[in-house]
């Protein structure tokens, strides 16, 4: 027996994206979050997938907002396939989470009739597949939440001979979800000692938590998130995808990655080593973010030296960035260095001798690192710009 299915996870609807300032800004970023689920439906109606599962974190917190709630129920109600999640660190099953919640079930019976969160760990049969859900009742388990199924006494013609899916959330060899500069606290690990596990008796190991798609074993796969959430942590993540499986019983599993995601999370740093470098920088910024506005989120890191006016153009460019960005996080380190023509036109006016000599001294005073000579350039600056202005 054959099932195909998408595998998902960590979709944190309601996650807060503290470190964008602009209400606005935040809103659409959290909006897109849930934008994702349609477009997640748009892959079960191309690969006539038969169920979803969400392998942990379908919500940020283990108390979000009602409005938060009915927008995923609603979301989910129309997916049309039956989908099951497992709780995961940031939305657990223990008391007084969300699953609990009479608001919470009210509004699943009557929005997401097709939804069934497995508090349990226990088999559920489905039609074509069986899960194994190993779910997380707090946000850190001392143990390792697949120990149950080492204890299974699985004959080979179990469950008529449908194929067996674990559904877990957790970290794997070493690594688990990284935390972010907009989360508070760095989260639990939940190790998953997956060596442990008969894999003979299983067919996919359906994981969350990992936030990009990642293959940890012969059966094993972590989705990812299917929202870009965070800047990039490293060329081997890779978020914002879903996955398709096609799976049956003791054969392995046929797993297609498909992209999901639509904002642009970028990362970029520049040494300006001469004027030029601001050119450059424009058109990388360019070739990664185009004439797009509202769509892209930007870590950038500056540091070296620019001439006065090469600087005041990179003001400029940043205050373009800030307002087309969702968010520009900015580190920038560059040191105002005056170019030879710049010195030479402010400190030998010899129609201005007063400002040739303010400028003299502010050379002087600019030449340190301390945050005298800071405030120098600074005024070395606005005293070019007041000059070119006249």
């Amino acid at each position: 027996m054959n099932a195909r299915f998408l595998h998902t996870a960590d979709w944190q609807l309601g996650k807060p994206f503290a470190g964008i300032a602009d209400v606005q800004k935040r809103s659409l970023v959290q909006q897109e979050r849930f934008a994702a689920i349609q477009r997640i439906g748009k892959v079960v109606d191309e690969y006539r997938a038969e169920f979803v599962l969400v392998a942990g974190d379908l919500f940020d917190s283990a108390s979000v907002t009602k409005a938060t709630v009915s927008m995923a129920c609603s979301a989910i109600g129309r997916l049309g396939v039956p989908v099951l999640a497992i709780p995961g660190n940031h939305d657990h099953g223990g008391p007084g989470s969300i699953w609990q919640q009479g608001f919470f079930q009210r509004e699943c019976a009557s929005l997401a009739p097709n939804f069934r969160i497995l508090l349990t760990p226990e088999p559920v049969e489905l039609e074509t597949a069986v899960i194994f859900p190993c779910p997380l009742l707090r946000r850190a388990e001392s143990a390792d939440p697949t120990t149950w199924l080492r204890s299974l006494d699985l004959p080979a013609n179990a469950f008529g001979g449908k194929p067996r899916i674990v559904l877990a959330h957790g970290s794997v060899q070493g690594f688990g979800a990284v935390q972010d500069d907009d989360e508070g606290d760095a989260g639990a690990t939940n190790q998953l000692d997956l060596a442990k596990l008969a894999t003979a008796s299983f067919d996919y190991l359906a994981l969350g938590d990992w936030h990009g798609t990642k293959q940890v074993g012969v059966k094993a796969w972590y989705a990812g998130t299917p929202e870009i959430d965070r800047f990039p942590k490293g060329e081997s993540n890779e978020p914002g995808h879903c996955l398709t499986v096609a799976v049956s019983r003791e054969d392995l599993p046929h797993v297609q990655s498909v992209r999901t995601a639509r904002l642009g999370w970028h990362q970029l740093a520049c040494d300006f080593v001469d004027d030029a470098a601001l050119t450059r920088l424009r058109q990388t910024v360019d070739a990664l973010v185009g004439n797009r506005s509202g769509d892209d989120l930007l870590r950038l890191e500056l540091s070296g030296s620019l001439g006065i006016e090469a600087a005041t153009r990179l003001e400029e460019f940043l205050e373009s960035l800030e307002a087309r960005l969702l968010r520009l996080k900015l580190s920038n380190r560059t040191v105002i260095s005056p170019s030879a023509d710049e010195i030479q036109a402010l400190t030998q006016r010899t129609a201005d001798p007063l400002i040739a000599r303010v400028a003299s001294q502010l050379v002087a005073r600019a030449a340190g690192n301390n945050d005298d000579a800071a405030v120098a350039r600074v005024a070395l600056r606005e005293l070019h710009a007041a000059c070119a202005r006249t």
